[in-house]
């Protein structure tokens, strides 16, 4: 056992794994991150402070207990480090490769005032993918089968955090989604330069071996009624995310050029991995001066398709500023690297253009004094207009759930902004109207994280569970 050096941050700096160059990277379609070597993997983990009241563990979503798997890791003890990762997270390989760690656990890391935080997302990605490589599987033993069956409608994170934990207890869980594979936005929505197909394939596989069963390609209420699940499970969990892609709303935006982040996604999915995805068109951007619209995660995605695609211009018009910006640090910094210039404060008022896109016309904005909002608010800068030449845009303003007609008719309300309404029953918090139907994720916040979807699909299957009385 490694003797623990409560000092050896200041020995041993935060060191990232190797990432491919830009030069390089924008060339190809892999994961542009490298993977630790076991001595490096231990140095790294060894430089947790393990502090008395552990901030990363608290502005972790899911409160991954990071101390414990981190000494664990420095300890050589990869198995029980893997199995404790998977106490409170369904998909931890995932999670850290596509969290954004710098607002999360990374950025609560005591170490993170001059030190350098520790890398705690490498570190969960390395004790997983090391793990599986040496043969361990999440261990089912004592569980027994309760003769309970629950349908879970979705098959992102949301639902399969909620499948990982109900058969953990012994609950049948079969799983419904309409596209052919798994995985939901991880697999239709990023792409595989953050985050390998392989990687949910696999963890499907892992699923499919605990019992898990996916019925795959099917939608709910046009394939299969929905009053079938209710009829023959006893319980369902939705599970369904957020796909309508939020529009802009202003003049032109029908223009020939105009595309929108998700299918645009979906289409180029289809065009550089063998991952099924629908009937997505592929668009090709190569040698066209691209504007992107937006500054969250998904539009990082696109600019960074973009560039791969061949674009001879990539451009990024963001309503706020830097600091205020919702997409990861760590992704805006690799889209520069790649050669992506970023219009901080600029709104878009229009797509113009003689028939077919020539440019949008923005306004600076200033940012309003803060008035207790999350972020500030962006006013417009009078006789600030001009006009960012571009020959296609990408709107990326994010996602809104996409509510089923089914839903009225079986007690499953809405709020004004389309999202399920759960928690209405005094500590059933994901309970909707209908007493056998949870919901959980974005469907129900909203647009979020992948973790926080994570964590609802696993609390959702507890509150299950504890209402069939297993």
């Amino acid at each position: 056992m490694n003797k623990h050096d409560n000092f050896r941050f200041l020995k041993t700096p935060r060191r990232d794994p190797a990432k491919t160059e830009a030069p390089i990277r924008i060339f190809r379609w892999d994961e542009i991150y490298g993977h630790y070597e076991k001595k490096p993997a231990q140095g790294q983990a060894g430089r947790c402070l393990d502090c008395g009241n552990p901030y990363c563990e608290w502005q972790c979503p899911v409160h991954n207990h990071i101390p414990q798997w981190l000494r664990l890791l420095e300890e050589d003890r990869l198995f029980e480090a893997a199995e404790l990762s998977h106490k409170t997270n369904s998909l931890p390989e995932i999670c850290g490769r596509i969290c954004p760690q710098d607002r999360l656990c990374e950025g609560a890391c005591t170490l993170n005032d001059g030190f350098g935080a520790v890398t705690i997302g490498s570190l969960e990605k390395y004790i997983t993918e090391e793990a599986l490589k040496k043969g361990w599987r999440p261990s089912l033993e004592g569980v027994r089968p309760t003769g309970k069956k629950v349908a879970i409608v979705g098959a992102g994170p949301a639902g399969l955090g909620c499948a990982d934990t109900l058969v953990r207890r012994g609950v049948e869980a079969v799983v419904y989604d309409r596209y052919p594979e798994v995985g939901g936005l991880l697999t239709y929505g990023i792409p595989p330069f953050k985050l390998e197909k392989s990687v949910v394939l696999r963890r499907r596989r892992l699923l499919e071996e605990m019992g898990v069963r996916f019925s795959l390609g099917v939608e709910i209420g046009t394939d299969l009624p929905f009053e079938r699940l209710l009829d023959n499970y006893d319980a369902v969990f939705l599970g369904m995310g957020a796909y309508t892609y939020v529009r802009g709303g202003f003049p032109g935006e029908e223009r020939n050029g105009v595309h929108h982040a998700l299918p645009y996604l979906i289409g180029n999915l289809k065009q550089v991995t063998e991952v099924a995805a629908g009937d997505a068109p592929y668009i090709d951007l190569k040698g066209l001066r691209v504007a992107v619209l937006g500054g969250g995660d998904t539009a990082m995605d696109c600019v960074r398709t973009a560039v791969r695609q061949g674009a001879a211009r990539v451009t990024c018009a963001y309503r706020r500023d830097r600091d205020n910006m919702p997409g990861s640090r760590r992704e805006t910094r690799n889209a520069e690297e790649e050669g992506v210039k970023f219009l901080w404060q600029r709104q878009p008022l229009e797509i113009v253009g003689n028939g077919r896109v020539e440019g949008v016309r923005l306004a600076e904005t200033r940012l309003a004094p803060p008035d207790g909002r999350a972020r500030a608010a962006p006013e417009l800068v009078p006789d600030s207009e001009h006009i960012l030449s571009a020959d296609a845009v990408i709107v990326a303003f994010g996602f809104r759930p996409s509510p089923m007609p089914w839903f009225a008719r079986h007690s499953i309300a809405l709020d004004e902004q389309g999202r399920v309404r759960a928690g209405a029953v005094p500590g059933a918090k994901y309970r909707t109207g209908n007493p056998k139907v949870f919901a959980g994720g974005d469907m129900v916040r909203g647009a979020d994280l992948v973790v926080t979807a994570v964590f609802d699909g696993r609390e959702a299957a507890a509150e299950i569970a504890a209402d069939l009385g297993v």
